[in-house]
């Protein structure tokens, strides 16, 4: 066994530390990583779904999910983040937790807008504590220049419209679902 210098042990410590903070990547910032998904998804959003920019008009606040991630084999889970906007202002961070039964197969990733279309509406969603929508029968396969979504004038009479787009993978679901959504901090 051999004995510790104080000089043997300051230089272990001191190697030891050099190793732990030499690191060149600096850790990102989660809030603003977040906010630029979300700003890329909003973007996305107007330039591919037609009537999307209309109803944003319309709209008192829309909450934007960049990316819902879902996979199954006969129960299954979906997650994302994102972000309430109110005006151009992004005003609270929320989670979308979702599971389901049934018939489902498969992986898909997509992007999700909820347009409150009343102030009613959207006060109920921000002082609820936990926010449920109903889900149901969906499939996504992956694009390549096919259709695309957009919003029916027979919609826009609703209080909150559900766009879901930027959808990718390989997923068939028919199953009984439900999603969550949550104010998380950020």
């Amino acid at each position: 066994m051999t004995n510790w210098t104080r000089r043997g042990f300051i230089v272990a410590a001191g190697a030891g530390l050099a190793a732990c903070t030499s690191d060149p990547k600096v850790p990102s910032n989660p809030r603003a990583e977040l906010d630029r998904k979300v700003d890329a998804a909003l973007s996305e959003l107007y330039q591919t779904v037609p009537g999307a920019s209309e109803l944003a008009s319309r709209a008192e606040g829309i909450l934007v999910i960049p990316s819902v991630k879902k996979a199954g084999f006969f129960a299954s889970g979906a997650y994302g983040e994102g972000a309430l906007l109110i005006g151009p202002a992004k005003v609270d961070y929320y989670s979308l937790s979702a599971a389901g039964l049934g018939f489902t197969f498969g992986a898909s990733e997509y992007s999700q807008a909820l347009f409150f279309l009343t102030k009613q509406s959207l006060e109920d969603f921000r002082v609820a504590d936990g926010w449920k929508l109903g889900v149901d029968a969906a499939y996504a396969v992956p694009r390549n220049g096919g259709a695309a979504a957009g919003v029916s004038s027979t919609q826009i009479n609703r209080p909150i419209q559900e766009v879901v787009f930027s959808q990718k993978g390989l997923l068939a679901d028919a199953s009984f679902a439900g999603g969550k959504y949550s104010r998380i901090i950020r």
